[in-house]
């Protein structure tokens, strides 16, 4: 990451948001909008955001590399909304604020008495984004969610992995990444539409949407001919060849989106005949035979080297890919050709996936202890020194976790 991007303004330069999200999906998005310039303060309650404690590893100064990887570019402050005096340093905050983004249960803000009825009428330009498990209503609605379980109940599980071995979890927490690009996605929106009405509005961004949204092409399938999901491991329901092969190294995937490319993949594999088999002429050909054609390629590719091939196949306009590792990817020539590795005063994560060609997003800050700027937050939006010290006294304010 070259370092003079650093000073470059961000497209969402002058945005002021409130995050009073913990955990993942609220975070990522607040971070989406940091990483383009936005000026985002974290508010934390009491005893943290609990992915402080999420590790280890952590790092020397406390901080998980859960936390780190979604909260950089961030002003850290702590609250105690639960008082009175907590809600009245928000609502301070709020005032100057074009976006709110919160995950608390649902009827917390309402309890609390700044649930967004009151705050829609105290602030009618502010966008208040929402992230949840299942919403506020409905037959699941006020449910908790985490990933792994809306994954569960949106189906996700039953249509990943093996026949073998059954249904599993995706590997990344694809639900609340999801989630968290369709909150800033659904902000973003109604920032543009505020420039026509000049109102906000309320952002209803939920893990169970998002998941039920990430059903392609089986919803489609379902709706159109009825079908019912299989396990195929790593093959694909609606073409042939899309699938896990070995070589002598790493194994690699290959897939095939047209004839063209199935003909020039068997060139390639030395038996060019392939291509005029009755069995795997065209798509819906090689799909009703797939284990035969899975077979036959197994056998062409065993002897392979894996990334080698998987280049070659490349360099010849037939999409694969070897299976590397999380470590290969992040030192891959084409990861830091692609600026997707950011470095900060020490701090190194993954970049931001979103490039600008005039406002590029940047890593201003590294993540920020507990706290770290409460005092000179509160101070910016009028406190006095004797007033910051008597919040932190009274328990409303803090620049330390309590215990």
């Amino acid at each position: 990451m070259s370092e003079e991007w650093n000073e470059m303004p961000g497209a969402l330069e002058g945005l002021k948001v409130v995050d009073l999200s913990r955990v993942l999906g609220g975070p990522y998005c607040a971070q989406m909008l940091a990483d383009h310039g936005a000026e985002v303060i974290k508010i934390e309650p009491p005893q943290g955001d609990e992915t402080r404690l999420w590790g280890p590893p952590f790092d020397q100064e406390g901080i998980s590399a859960y936390f780190a990887g979604i909260n950089r570019n961030k002003r850290t402050v702590a609250l105690d909304l639960s008082k009175a005096e907590g809600r009245e340093v928000l609502l301070k905050l709020l005032e100057t604020a074009d976006v709110l983004i919160e995950n608390f249960k649902t009827g917390t803000m309402e309890k609390w008495g700044i649930g967004y009825e009151v705050l829609s009428q105290k602030f009618p330009r502010l966008v208040h984004a929402r992230v949840s498990g299942f919403g506020a209503d409905g037959p699941l609605g006020g449910f908790p969610g985490y990933d792994a379980m809306v994954q569960a109940s949106a189906g996700l599980v039953s249509v990943n992995g093996a026949p073998e071995a059954g249904p599993v979890r995706i590997g990344v927490p694809v639900v609340d990444l999801s989630t968290g690009m369709n909150a800033c996605m659904g902000i973003l929106m109604a920032l543009y539409e505020r420039n026509r009405s000049g109102q906000g509005q309320f952002v209803d961004a939920t893990l169970y949407d998002s998941a039920v949204a990430l059903h392609q092409p089986h919803a489609p399938n379902y709706f159109m001919a009825g079908l019912k999901p299989k396990l195929y491991g790593n093959s694909h329901g609606n073409l042939a060849p899309y699938a896990n092969f070995p070589t002598k190294g790493r194994n690699i995937v290959i897939g095939a989106g047209n004839d063209g490319q199935f003909r020039k993949l068997a060139q390639m594999l030395g038996k060019p005949e392939l291509a005029d088999d009755p069995r795997f002429k065209t798509n819906k050909d090689r799909v009703a035979h797939r284990e035969e054609l899975e077979a036959e390629l197994r056998a062409l590719t065993k002897d392979r080297n894996g990334e080698e091939f998987a280049n070659e196949l490349m360099q010849n306009g037939v999409p694969s890919g070897a299976v590397m590792e999380v470590p290969d990817v992040m030192e891959h020539p084409h990861t830091k050709h692609r600026n997707m590795v950011w470095e900060k005063d020490g701090w190194r994560n993954v970049g931001n996936p979103v490039k600008l060609s005039r406002t590029s997003a940047s890593p201003r800050s590294k993540p920020r202890t507990f706290g770290a700027d409460t005092r000179k937050v509160l101070g910016e939006v009028g406190y006095t020194a004797a007033e910051i010290d008597g919040l932190l006294a009274a328990g409303v304010a803090f620049t330390e976790i309590r215990k």
